[in-house]
């Protein structure tokens, strides 16, 4: 038992039999003896060996050690790595839809702007005597005069927007 603890608690710790030999003030072959279970050491030198390896001495007479594995960084880089890949697929799925939709409004804004044409706007020539169609007239004028004033500044930013989210290849 005592063997294992030191083995795994000095991989845990990143050290080599020679770096805990040098701390410890022995050979690093005493050192290999121990964690074979080939010998022991003594009060003085388990004392000296749970101050190097930074542990209690009844941890290193207590129970086995679970050795630190060394994939656990592996895994969690691995992990990170397909968090981020989401991430990058989520920001061109955004981009995308954000690059289409700016597509549509410069397409409804042109079909608009084709249909008030072939419209010839008909404001002045509309029978205000009838309630109904004076409001609907009334409301047609309004959209226009937006539409007229607003729809080229809307144009030209979607189509800044579409150029800007354009797949950069």
């Amino acid at each position: 038992m005592l063997n294992e603890n030191i083995k795994a608690i000095r991989k845990s710790k990143g050290l080599s039999q020679q770096e805990l030999a040098v701390k410890v003030n022995v050979v690093r072959q005493t050192i290999s003896k121990w964690e074979q279970g080939l010998s022991v050491p003594d009060s003085d030198l388990l004392i000296a060996l749970s101050e190097a390896l930074e542990t209690p001495v009844s941890t290193l007479l207590g129970e086995n050690v679970v050795e630190s594995d060394a994939d656990t960084v592996k895994a969690l880089s691995e992990k990170l790595e397909i968090i981020n890949l989401q991430f990058a697929r989520r920001k061109t799925l955004r981009r995308s839809a954000l690059h289409w939709s700016l597509i549509a409004v410069c397409g409804i804004i042109v079909v608009l702007f084709a249909a008030m044409l072939a419209v010839s706007s008909p404001y002045l020539g509309w029978d205000f005597h009838d309630p109904e169609l004076a409001v609907a007239g009334t409301v047609y004028h309004a959209f226009e005069w937006l539409f007229v004033r607003l729809a080229p500044f809307v144009l030209i930013a979607a189509a800044v927007g579409v150029f800007l989210t354009r797949k950069k290849v």
